[in-house]
Parts: structure tokens; C-alpha cells; sequence
């Protein structure tokens, strides 16, 4: 094998390598709340991943700093919950989840994603 051709294919290996861990192998970082979690909305959402008890009353306080009109709504629909999110105020969404498991949330668009984990 030529050198070009060496150069070629290690830097494919890499950049394929790069592609699976940057898509499948990144892992969010999860938060932990009890009773009230700050959540920015800036980009995305930050943090990304949020613990909550199961049954325990738990406020989630969203920020958006962000002027992108899509992040001018937050929607948990297995909550039932949809909220306008106005630019540098907090808005607040309670929840007291009845069952366990993941519940994903998005931006109006569905452009941008949370979780939450009900343990």
C-alpha cells in the first residue's frame, strides 16, 4: 500500500470512529433534582438529562437565553404540559410523576430534546 493511500484510509478509520462516539457513544449528564431544577435554555438544554423522584413534587424552571424562535416553546407532552418560554424570564412547569421511565421533552419545533427520568 502507498503512503497516500495509508494516509487515506487511517484517516477514514478516524473519522468514522469519531462519527460513532460523537453520535452513539456521548453520554448526557444527568442532574439530580429535589424540588426545583434551573434548566437554560440556550442552544439546547442545559442540563440536558434530569433525575426526579418518583411521586415527589418537582418544579422545573426554564430560562431561555436564547433568541431562536424555536425555543420560544417548551412541550413535555407525556406530562401534558406545553409553556411560551419569553426571552430572559423564568417560566415554571410542576410535575408529580405517577409512574417511572424516561420522558423525553422538546422545543415547539421538536428541533431540540430533555429528558427526564423518573426513579
Amino acid at each position: 500500500m502507498r503512503l497516500d493511500q495509508l494516509i487515506v484510509t487511517s484517516a477514514g478509520v478516524l473519522l468514522a470512529a469519531f462519527t460513532y462516539w460523537f453520535f452513539l457513544m456521548k453520554r448526557e449528564r444527568t442532574v439530580e433534582a429535589h424540588g426545583t431544577v434551573d434548566i437554560t435554555v440556550e442552544g439546547g438544554y442545559t442540563p440536558q438529562a434530569i433525575t426526579i423522584p418518583l411521586g415527589e413534587t418537582t418544579t422545573l424552571r426554564f430560562t431561555r437565553k436564547d433568541p431562536s424562535t424555536c425555543l420560544e416553546e417548551v412541550v413535555l407532552p407525556d406530562f401534558k404540559a406545553r409553556r411560551q418560554l419569553p426571552l430572559g424570564q423564568p417560566v415554571e412547569i410542576t410535575l408529580t410523576p405517577k409512574q417511572r421511565g424516561s420522558f423525553r421533552y422538546s422545543c415547539g419545533m421538536n428541533m431540540y430534546h430533555g429528558t427526564i427520568v423518573v426513579r
